[in-house]
């Protein structure tokens, strides 16, 4: 997957917005304002999520590609660079979890809106 399909995939999830909060080199991807995603735009690409703990370090010590979420907190997230090594089904499997776990920490009132 390249950074736009990525963003394509993101999108095409219920709810979500995207933005450059941080600037033009990251793009943000939220859903009711909560952040799942985040990536990074520049010459080394690579996608922040949202991971449980236990998942994170695993993926960690499976996958060279994956890092402990550059300038986020490295319990909860983690960060897949963009290189090629990673298929793009794990990667969306990943996308989707880190929706889910930031979906089911809103309020019920969005959750009805979905």
């Amino acid at each position: 997957m390249n950074i736009e399909q990525i963003r394509h995939y993101c999108l095409s999830k219920p709810n979500v917005t995207e933005s450059c909060p941080f600037g033009d080199d990251t793009l943000v991807f939220k859903v009711f304002g909560k952040m799942f995603a985040l990536t990074a735009l520049d010459s080394a690409p690579s996608i922040n999520l949202k991971c449980d703990p236990e998942l994170s370090y695993e993926l960690q010590d499976r996958y060279q590609a994956v890092k402990p979420g550059y300038h986020m907190n490295k319990k909860h997230w983690i960060t897949v660079e963009i290189d090629g090594t990673i298929p793009s089904i794990l990667l969306t499997q990943w996308i989707d979890n880190s929706y889910k776990l930031v979906f089911d920490k809103l309020p019920k009132k969005n959750k009805k809106l979905n």
